[in-house]
C-alpha cells in the first residue's frame, strides 16, 4: 500500500524531528507490508479507516439533525486530521487555548472558534492578531472586561461569542444578568462582533446512562435558553448556538437549543467513554486510537513489563484497556514513568518482543504527550504526522 505522501513531504513536514533516529527509522518503514508492527514504541497508532469512518458518522448524525459541525481540535491537535474532518464538512474546529490556534492557523486551519476565555492586554493581542490573519476566527468571552481588552487590540473586526455557565461553573456567565451586561459591552465596541452563545456541559459527558445525559442536558438547555432570552433583550444577536461534545450529541440534537456541536473524541474514542456510552447510540464509534507498547521483560512468573507507563498515558481516567485478543482478560498497571505491567494470560505464553495495543484512558491527554502520530491502514504505515499544537496550553 502506498504512503498518503511522498516520503520527502512527509519529511518535510516533520523537519528536525526526522533526524531523530528513532523517526528515520519510522520513515523507512513507509508503504512495507507489516509495516505496522515495526514502529518504534511507545507510539500513537491512529486506524485511518476506523477514524475516517468515525469522522462520516458524526458527520452524517450532524447533517440529519440539521446541526453544523465544529470538532474540537483539543483532542488530537493536528492539522492533518483537522483536514480529514473538514473534508467530511465540518465547518470549521474548536480550539481550547490561544496557542492551539495559533500552531494551527500556521498549518493553514483558518475556520476556528477558541472555547475557553481569556484575560489580560498580552493574550487580547494575540487573539485580535489571529481574527486579522484569519478568514473566520472566533473567541468566547464572559465578562465586560474581556469585551474592552479585545476592542482595544483590535486591528480588524473580532468575532465574539458569550460563553455561559450551563452547570460545570467552570467558566461562563452564571446567571441572565451576567450575560445581559456581557452583551451590552460586546455592543459597545464597533470593533466587536457578538455572534451568539456557547454552552457546553462538560461534566455531563461521562454520565452513565442516556436518560441521565438528557436530563442534565435539558436542565443546561433551560439556563441556556434563558441566557439568550436575556441577550436578544439587550438588544444582541445571537445567531449561533454552539457546544455539546460526544456523550450529549442525542440529547443535544433532541433539546433543538444548539444549532452547533463541538465533539472531539467520537474520532478516536476511549476507555472512559467505553465505560459511559456503552450500547448508547453516541458511544457507536470505533477505537481508532491506541497506544501500542512492546513487552521489554518477560521474566517474572506473574506478569510481564511494557515499555508504555506513566509518561504513555493520561493518568486522570481509568486505566489502558488491553485491546490485543491474547490479553483481553488482562489488567494494565502502571509500573514507573517509562514502564507498565500486565499480567500474563492464560493459556499464552508470553515472550520479550511482543506487542500490545491499548486503548488510552482519557484520548486527548494521551495524545497531547506524542510529537507523532503514526497512520495505519491493514497493517501498512501509510503516513506520520505531527501533533503541531501538542503541549500548546498557553
Amino acid at each position: 500500500m502506498s504512503p498518503l505522501r511522498p516520503a520527502e513531504a512527509i519529511e518535510q513536514a516533520l523537519g528536525g524531528l526526522a533526524d531523530k533516529p528513532h523517526v528515520a527509522f519510522t520513515l523507512s518503514l513507509l508503504g512495507r507490508p507489516g509495516s505496522a508492527e515495526r514502529i518504534p514504541t511507545p507510539a500513537a497508532v491512529i486506524d485511518l479507516a476506523a477514524f475516517d469512518r468515525n469522522v462520516a458518522k458524526m458527520a452524517a448524525r450532524a447533517r440529519a439533525a440539521g446541526l453544523a459541525l465544529r470538532p474540537h481540535a483539543k483532542s488530537h491537535k493536528c492539522a492533518a486530521l483537522v483536514r480529514r474532518q473538514m473534508e467530511q464538512g465540518a465547518v470549521g474546529i474548536c480550539c481550547a487555548k490561544l496557542a492551539e490556534a495559533e500552531a494551527l492557523a500556521a498549518e493553514g486551519i483558518g475556520h476556528i472558534l477558541v472555547t475557553s476565555p481569556i484575560a489580560g492586554v498580552t493574550n487580547a493581542a494575540r487573539a485580535a492578531r489571529l481574527a486579522a490573519d484569519l478568514p473566520d476566527f472566533r473567541i468566547v468571552v464572559d465578562h465586560p472586561d474581556a469585551a474592552a481588552e479585545l476592542a482595544a487590540a483590535a486591528t480588524a473586526p473580532i468575532q465574539v461569542v458569550i460563553d455561559i455557565d450551563v452547570g460545570l461553573g467552570r467558566t461562563g456567565c452564571h446567571d441572565p444578568e451576567q450575560a445581559a451586561a456581557v452583551a451590552r459591552a460586546v455592543l459597545a465596541q464597533p470593533s466587536l462582533r457578538l455572534l451568539g452563545v456557547q454552552g457546553y456541559g462538560g461534566n455531563w459527558q461521562h454520565l452513565e446512562g442516556a436518560n441521565a445525559r438528557a436530563s442534565a442536558v435539558a436542565a443546561g438547555m433551560e439556563k441556556l435558553t434563558a441566557a439568550i432570552d436575556a441577550i436578544r433583550t439587550a438588544g444582541g444577536t445571537v445567531d449561533v448556538v454552539t457546544g455539546g461534545g460526544t456523550g450529549t450529541f442525542t440529547a443535544d440534537a433532541a433539546q433543538g437549543v444548539l444549532n452547533e456541536v463541538q465533539p472531539g473524541s467520537y474520532a478516536f474514542m476511549d476507555k472512559e467513554y467505553r465505560d459511559a456510552l456503552k450500547a448508547d447510540p453516541d458511544g457507536a464509534f470505533e477505537q481508532a486510537a491506541t497506544v501500542v507498547t512492546t513487552v521489554i521483560s518477560a521474566n517474572h512468573p506473574k506478569w510481564v513489563t511494557l515499555d508504555a507507563g506513566l509518561k504513555a498515558f493520561s493518568t486522570d481516567g481509568p486505566m489502558p484497556q488491553p485491546l490485543t485478543p491474547e490479553f483481553a482478560d488482562c489488567t494494565y498497571r502502571f509500573f514507573g514513568d517509562e514502564h507498565g505491567m500486565i499480567g500474563r494470560p492464560a493459556g499464552h505464553p508470553v515472550v520479550r518482543g511482543e506487542r500490545l495495543a491499548l486503548a488510552p484512558g482519557h484520548i486527548d491527554p494521551t495524545l497531547d504527550r506524542y510529537d507523532l502520530l503514526h497512520l495505519v491502514q491493514d497493517g501498512v504505515l501509510v503516513d506520520v504526522v505531527r501533533l503541531e499544537a501538542r503541549g500548546a496550553s498557553q
